[in-house]
């Protein structure tokens, strides 16, 4: 269980799969770490050099004062890859952490081989309504969006199903810092890239849940018009994590993708 000191910040990450592969970096949700992440990293371990973190103010983690932003968040991924000596990834995140990857392409074009978006827009939610959840966080704690976070991230099946899991993921949220979780809703608040995104050059795959309301379809759809080339794919029977709910569906839609585009 490895940590850097990213900009001041300690980090844990984690590094599985073959290093004579391309290197594939997964960046997590607001509220989660790095183990929403096992069930597809471990699908494509044989075919990548795997790379997961928890980024600032979750997990394992440190968590700065807020407010964070998006560049500060995509600087750290560009940290972690020079500490590892890695010059270019694929990077692949969701929700928040698709943002992230927008960011990181956005700014550092170089490094980004291709982009997968999971769950994720140019734009999520409005400055109100972060701002709103900004005050509840602070007043309340994290628990207090426990059942509101729980019906987003996960289908009505999956928690009728899974309670077991539920209430683990459930503890996964409750386990994140509030000031870490208030710093990256200030980074969502703030940041907008309908413009930016214009720009991304690299293969580009958007990825969404049927079911997912916090982040729905239309949102990935519009967000893969927006990136020239990029495409867009389903995942039926998901929300907000279907690389929880559909890890099996999310590896064959990837495997597709990567072969179309020659990266494996």
């Amino acid at each position: 269980m490895p940590f850097v000191a990213l900009h001041g910040c300690v980090h844990r990450y984690q590094l599985a799969g073959r290093d004579d592969r391309p290197a594939l970096l997964f960046a997590n949700s607001l509220g989660s770490d790095l183990r929403i992440w096992d069930d597809l990293a471990e699908r494509l371990s044989g075919r990548f050099k795997i790379i997961r973190y928890d980024h600032r103010g979750h997990g394992l983690s440190d968590a700065p004062p807020a407010p964070y932003s998006l560049e500060a968040l995509a600087g750290d991924v560009i940290a972690l890859l020079d500490h590892l000596e890695i010059a270019q990834a694929l990077l692949c995140g969701v929700s928040v952490g698709g943002l992230i990857a927008q960011a990181a392409a956005v700014r550092y074009p170089e490094r980004v081989r291709a982009l997968v978006l999971s769950d994720t827009g140019a734009r999520i939610g409005s400055f109100q309504a972060w701002q709103q959840r900004i005050e509840m966080i602070q007043s309340g704690g994290v628990s207090s969006i426990e059942q509101m976070t729980m019906e987003r991230w996960f289908s009505a099946s999956f928690r009728a199903r899974r309670p077991a899991d539920l209430r683990g993921y459930a503890n996964m949220l409750r386990q994140t810092s509030a000031e870490g979780y208030v710093g990256t809703c200030a980074a969502l608040r703030d940041g907008d890239l309908r413009a930016a995104v214009k720009n991304i050059r690299c293969p580009t795959l958007v990825v969404c849940g049927a079911e997912d309301i916090a982040t729905p379809p239309e949102l990935g759809r519009a967000l893969a018009g927006l990136i020239p080339g990029a495409k867009f794919s389903l995942i039926e029977a998901a929300a907000h994590l279907p690389c929880v709910e559909q890890p099996a569906a999310m590896e064959k839609t990837l495997a597709e993708f990567f072969r179309e585009v020659t990266i494996v």
